[in-house]
């Protein structure tokens, strides 16, 4: 899968949730690794800030970003909404700090990202595969949040309140197809009894009972409540029973728990990266969020590139009768065993190196090392498969080097390792040449790499 952008641009105004002002921000297509980014058009320089994990300054009650004196907060809707749509690739234009609240959802972003619709890039799409557990824990609050290996992107979420109204709750998205009806209209919350703290710290200037759920779950004197009125400006009234004061019933019975599903799925979003994996959360919240997504971004800009899943209990796409169809190569020089993964751009082939193969008796007797230019070679197999696999009679056709260039040799290959190889085109094939930028792995770590140029020819 490709890159995704937006196709056109779109904006959206209104206050904001803790300072109360009315900003808005544009949402611009932008191009391929461009990432998202937010840009400050009030600020001399327009400076723009990454919406990566390290760049979070704050998680008070939200997500704010900074690069030194510039901040943008919370940005966790606005970030969800994108990451549910798969847009890998937008320009957030801002004018002032502070993300527009909205009705306390992510249900106008996915309504306008659908309005407009999305573009596919020229680049592929960069996933960070999880290949096994992961756990971050919260050693001062005790919340936790685990990753396991899987094939899609899910998330499950626990919440849990000493409330009598809000109890604990949990919930479950399996597919971000799901996003939008399952998901993106929850809206934040807030405890009657937290609201004067809030205030007193500068927070929650904009929130009313258009834009957050208000829960009523501990007695408060009616002339507490009415300070509370004052505070937020709005006309006095009576709580008699505990429950959700708001006018508009909740969409779901669990609708708090949606919402900080949806405000775990925006802070992973600053992984920087599409993650296949499955997400469990207990008591989440922005601090343990970020705390994760760091973790996990240490993880991703510390792996070059990754090695693709290999599981030899599975049958392969092309077995080594279907590659002799393709390849002219017979021993001692046919140096991939079976495709386990191929399209129009894309190849993964496995080599299995052992003891009898021929050149390790003098590459070398008495520490057997297969030669670099053979683990090119391999490469350039499963880039001729992934080449001659489009044509009608491969047969009849051969691959010729022309070039390599950018050759690393990491690690040595010896008998008993599975080479993992991965061939990707680099262009589209113009007049029968194909350049290949190709991978070889032993386990997780890179042996080989290199760059190469080989030519398609029909056989006389």
């Amino acid at each position: 899968m490709n890159q995704l952008t937006i196709k056109d641009s779109f904006s959206l105004e209104g206050k904001t949730l803790h300072s109360g002002e009315v900003r808005k921000a544009t949402f611009r297509p932008a191009p391929a690794d461009f990432g998202i980014r937010f840009k400050r058009m009030d600020l001399e320089g327009q400076p723009e800030i990454p919406a990566l994990a390290e760049k979070v300054v704050d998680t008070t009650r939200g997500t704010v970003i900074g690069s030194g004196d510039v901040r943008v907060s919370t940005i966790e809707h606005a970030m969800a909404a994108l990451y549910a749509s798969q847009v890998d690739n937008c320009l957030i234009e801002i004018n002032g700090a502070e993300m527009p609240i909205l009705d306390g959802s992510a249900l106008p972003y996915i309504e306008n990202l659908e309005r407009v619709g999305l573009e596919e890039l020229e680049k592929e799409k960069d996933y960070y595969i999880i290949k096994s557990k992961t756990k971050y824990k919260d050693e001062e609050t005790g919340s936790s949040i685990i990753i396991y290996p899987d094939d899609g992107f899910s998330v499950e979420v626990m919440v849990e309140y000493n409330s009598p109204v809000l109890p604990n709750q949990f919930a479950i998205l399996d597919n971000l197809a799901d996003f939008h009806k399952k998901v993106a209209s929850a809206r934040t919350f807030v405890f009657v009894r937290e609201i004067e703290s809030l205030l007193q710290h500068g927070l929650i200037k904009g929130g009313d009972l258009d834009n957050a759920i208000v829960i009523y779950d501990q007695p408060v004197s009616q002339e507490h409540i009415d300070a509370i009125c004052d505070l937020v400006n709005v006309p006095h009234v009576q709580l008699k029973e505990m429950g959700y004061i708001n006018p508009k019933p909740l969409k779901w019975d669990n609708e708090p728990a949606r919402h900080k599903l949806m405000d775990l799925i925006g802070d992973l979003a600053l992984v920087g990266r599409p993650l296949k994996g499955r997400v469990v959360a207990i008591r989440p919240g922005h601090t343990v969020n970020n705390g994760f997504a760091r973790m996990l971004r240490k993880e991703v800009k510390h792996t070059e590139v990754q090695a693709p899943v290999y599981n030899p209990n599975e049958a392969p796409l092309i077995d080594i009768n279907g590659i002799r169809g393709m390849l002219p190569h017979r021993y001692p020089f046919l140096l991939i065993d079976k495709v386990i993964e191929i399209d129009r751009k894309h190849c993964v082939a496995i080599k299995n190196v052992t003891v009898n193969e021929p050149f390790f008796q003098g590459h070398f007797p008495q520490e057997p090392v297969m030669p670099g230019v053979l683990q090119i070679e391999a490469m350039a197999q499963a880039a001729g498969v992934m080449v001659l696999n489009n044509l009608d009679e491969p047969e009849k056709y051969s691959t010729y080097f022309l070039k390599i260039d950018n050759v690393k040799f990491r690690q040595k290959v010896v008998p008993g390792n599975t080479l993992i190889l991965s061939v990707s085109l680099m262009t589209e094939i113009r007049r029968g040449c194909a350049v290949v930028k190709g991978y070889a792995f032993v386990g997780e770590k890179i042996v080989c790499e290199a760059e190469f140029m080989a030519q398609i020819i029909k056989n006389k």
